[in-house]
């Protein structure tokens, strides 16, 4: 864990956490002084990110949590679950464990065919592209949980909470990105 620009200029992978307000996150992401090095890094250098939760939807375009304008790595926006898509059962926040599936080939899936994540959340990524979306889940409807372009890479539930299939996820990106 660093906010020092020397360990972020030397790191060759990056991960974005987030918890909490999407707005809270972007604004104090952007007064951090580090944005510049990290959109360096992850544009211009190309090296892997990943994004956790809120870090995830950071990389969108804008969120319906807030006013503040996202990073814009990814097209799209986060939006909130729609109640009026869903059983009346289902609450939100949606929290516990959940089913995830594989849109596409990733490395960051490697060995997780049939795994469970822990969630805890009450918006998600919608990105504009098909292309850009690699997980899903379905908690009253089908919705992103994860997404991949190029050398950006998201997932909306918790790894550090999940268990092994967490750890699995994480070493996947540490050891094949």
């Amino acid at each position: 864990i660093s906010g020092s620009e020397t360990d972020i200029t030397a790191a060759s992978k990056l991960l974005l956490p987030g918890m909490g307000h999407f707005d809270n996150c972007m604004q104090r992401f952007n007064a951090s002084g580090l944005r510049s090095i990290i959109e360096k890094k992850v544009g211009e250098e190309k090296i892997p990110v990943l994004g956790i939760c809120v870090g995830l939807q950071m990389f969108m375009e804008s969120s319906e949590e807030g006013n503040e304008p996202g990073l814009g790595w990814v097209a799209g926006k986060t939006i909130r679950f729609r109640p009026e898509q869903m059983e009346a059962s289902l609450k939100i926040p949606h929290m516990g464990w959940q089913d995830v599936h594989c849109n596409k080939s990733s490395r960051l899936w490697n060995g997780l065919e049939g795994s469970r994540f822990y969630f805890a959340h009450s918006f998600y990524a919608a990105p504009a592209m098909e292309t850009d979306i690699l997980l899903t889940a379905n908690y009253g409807y089908d919705f992103t949980v994860g997404i991949e372009k190029n050398n950006i890479t998201g997932v909306q539930f918790h790894p550090e909470k999940s268990h092994r299939f967490g750890m699995q996820l994480l070493q996947n990106f540490a050891n094949n990105y």
